[in-house]
């Protein structure tokens, strides 16, 4: 068949995000028992040219593949160059493979394409940027033509434009306007995400900064980017904490492990509101800075101002990193908004490595469960909350005191 004689997906073990890394190097140190279930969706199912299903033959075949691949010594040799990567952990990677028995495709009662993940955190967590980026560049294959390239690269170069004006435009004794690529999971193929990042850094090296995918940084001598991500906050709504206490946990734990490196931390697992009520004087000293990943950038950048002014501190002197649903107009107008009370940095995902004319999938693969209690995300935007039990989504609310979405 003609799929068997394509070059696999994923070519390298650091085709990934970096905060799996980081969060790997935590779970690794400190739970590393955890036992998690991660769970498939597509939110947009009912506007994407095809059923996802029609791809699952493919799909097994790539995760055999994947799960063949082990890292090469000079991709263990960069992981030892960066200095918050400890030796042990690339010691265990030295030995890592993924393990085909824990993750599983089919197809469920209503048709869709179904995809679970269920093993050890330590292996579990390492499936999902492989597994989102393998279904989007096995989605769009059978969507690409001469006409698709052609539309991404005019976009493309009206990206390079627009950056390079705003390279131009930007102030002396002003916080940098700093991007970067956040976009791997939902890419339209590794090669195009290539293209993209390597064609933005070369237009304006001092705007855009890095990328999140260890690989491409590695390779092209960017610097890569990531901290933490929802699940391993929500990994603490199941460990030996009060559900309450789950946010301080997870920040104290971080802080334990890193001592002042990668200190952004991502505020939306039950909203920023519940986020501030937890992030006291202690913290917000210790930490850089926020990430945005929900709700109104706005409102949310207008509160964290509020916040560290009521704690005294200089909001000048911290980050804020916006990463949801951006492009590089939003983030310019978010930055010229922001930029006289905080330093800022953007993550732009989708419209970087995914606008080819196309809908892009979205598509994730979220914790649901960890030891064999549920999980959730309850997001500033209500359509990115998930879980597979109401109940605990209930509870969750009642202890943060977050109120029900409506139904508009």
């Amino acid at each position: 068949m003609v799929i068997n004689q394509r070059p696999p997906i994923i070519q390298s073990l650091l085709d990934t995000d970096l905060y799996k890394f980081t969060m790997l190097q935590v779970v690794l140190h400190q739970f590393p028992e955890t036992h998690s279930v991660y769970h498939f969706r597509c939110r947009n199912e009912d506007k994407i040219a095809y059923p996802l299903r029609d791809i699952k033959d493919e799909l097994d075949i790539e995760l055999d593949r994947l799960c063949e691949i082990k890292f090469k010594p000079e991709e263990l040799d960069y992981l030892r160059s960066l200095r918050f990567i400890k030796s042990d952990l690339v010691d265990y990677l030295e030995l890592f493979q993924l393990k085909r028995r824990f993750i599983q495709t089919h197809i469920d009662e209503q048709g869709s394409l179904d995809i679970v993940v269920e093993g050890p955190m330590v292996q579990a967590m390492f499936f999902e940027i492989f597994v989102l980026a393998i279904v989007n560049e096995l989605y769009f294959r059978r969507l690409e033509t001469p006409a698709v390239l052609e539309t991404a690269e005019q976009r493309l170069q009206a990206k390079v434009a627009f950056i390079k004006t705003y390279a131009r435009q930007q102030n002396s004794g002003e916080p940098p306007f700093l991007v970067s690529d956040f976009g791997t999971r939902r890419r339209y193929s590794y090669v195009w995400q290539q293209h993209v990042v390597k064609t933005l850094h070369a237009a304006a090296p001092q705007v855009f900064r890095g990328t999140s995918n260890v690989y491409l940084a590695m390779q092209l001598g960017i610097s890569p980017i990531g901290t933490m991500a929802h699940e391993f906050l929500q990994a603490f709504q199941a460990l030996n904490v009060r559900l309450r206490n789950f946010q301080k946990a997870a920040l104290e734990s971080w802080v334990h492990e890193y001592r002042g490196d990668l200190g952004i931390a991502l505020t939306d697992v039950v909203g920023m509101d519940a986020f501030l009520r937890d992030f006291d004087l202690y913290f917000a000293k210790l930490f850089d800075g926020l990430r945005h990943d929900s709700g109104d950038p706005y409102a949310w950048g207008d509160k964290a101002y509020a916040h560290y002014l009521a704690l005294r501190i200089d909001p000048k002197t911290k980050m804020l990193t916006f990463s949801d649903g951006l492009n590089l107009e939003k983030a310019w107008a978010l930055y010229h908004y922001f930029k006289d009370r905080f330093q800022t940095s953007f993550g732009i995902g989708t419209n970087l490595t995914n606008d080819m004319g196309h809908v892009p999938l979205n598509i994730v693969l979220k914790l649901v469960q960890c030891n064999g209690q549920s999980v959730a995300k309850l997001s500033d935007s209500p359509g990115k909350t998930m879980s597979t039990d109401e109940t605990f989504l209930a509870y969750l609310r009642q202890v943060f005191e977050i109120a029900e979405p409506s139904e508009s």
